[in-house]
């Protein structure tokens, strides 16, 4: 037997005893994973090239290409509009609800009495508003806002930002209890991070003269970029599977359709999910490149 092969057994073996035990341990994670994730999105996928239809026995599939796809865009007139108008109102509701958590989280990192019981009423939506409750709930109309009709505002913001983007703001006014059952994690992590800042600083800074409200811009946001980007993705992220997302309404919709079924469905579904990709990547794109010019300043 050769030095060579010695030595490449030697270093199997050592490769076997490092890194077997934590293979060992991630394996039923890499084994649900293959059977809960990736075969089911591999067959959706399959699905979304062919015409799939229900027929005694099981479903019978229709080789069609990218047609499913073609279709979303040149047929289904119902499909870009929602997904637009959809995305228009995130751009509106997604930096509202980011803001509006680290306001709130600004106020309870403070040391007031009482200060665990209001981090807890901020957190409750987000154990109790959630999947069918939260569709119960709108239903039942516990998340409309009164005054909007009682006041009759859409006059008024139709003046201010036009008949275009009139229809979209007045949806988020609508939403105004989203936003708030929506922040409870954002809150959580605000505070989080805000623990992550050394008092130290904020100290050295009091000493040198800074106002509070110089010390939020300098040093306060600064150091929040990172967690303000994981906000939002995480909001982009929970928003866009929100049990009453029209555009996930239509895909279900079509679903149990004869003359679309469950291959056209897939490919709006996997439409959507690029869409929402290509938005997080964005997104990504702009927070790395702040991270970055930060540090070299730094």
């Amino acid at each position: 037997m050769s030095k060579l092969t010695v030595h490449r057994r030697e270093a199997l073996r050592y490769h076997v005893k490092q890194y077997g035990t934590g293979l060992m341990f991630m394996l039923p994670w890499i084994i649900g994973f293959l059977i809960f994730v990736a075969i089911p999105v591999g067959w959706s996928i399959y699905m979304s090239l062919h015409k799939v239809a229900v027929v005694p026995g099981g479903f019978q599939y229709t080789w069609l290409g990218f047609q499913n796809y073609k279709d979303a865009f040149l047929k289904d007139s119902v499909f870009p509009i929602e997904m637009i108008t959809y995305f228009q109102e995130m751009v509106l509701m997604v930096p509202i609800i980011v803001i509006f958590a680290l306001l709130i989280a600004l106020l309870l990192n403070q040391q007031f009495p009482g200060r665990f019981l209001f981090r807890a009423l901020f957190f409750l939506p987000v154990i109790f508003a959630t999947g069918q409750v939260l569709s119960e709930l709108f239903t039942q109309g516990a998340g409309d806002i009164p005054f909007l009709e009682q006041y009759n505002l859409e006059p008024l913001v139709r003046e201010y930002v036009g008949g275009d983007l009139a229809l979209t703001v007045m949806e988020v006014l609508g939403r105004i209890v989203l936003i708030l059952w929506y922040s409870g994690v954002q809150i959580l992590i605000f505070i989080a991070g805000f623990q992550t800042i050394s008092p130290s600083i904020y100290e050295a800074v009091r000493i040198d003269g800074a106002s509070p409200w110089d010390s939020f811009w300098k040093i306060t946001l600064p150091s929040s970029l990172p967690f303000i980007s994981l906000n939002m993705l995480y909001t982009i992220i929970d928003l866009f599977t929100f049990p009453l997302n029209p555009v996930l309404a239509h895909i279900r919709e079509n679903m149990f359709k004869v003359n679309t079924g469950y291959g056209y469905a897939s490919a709006l579904a996997w439409i959507y999910f690029a869409f929402i990709f290509v938005l997080i990547g964005i997104v990504l794109a702009l927070f790395n490149r702040s991270l970055r010019q930060r540090g070299r300043r730094s």
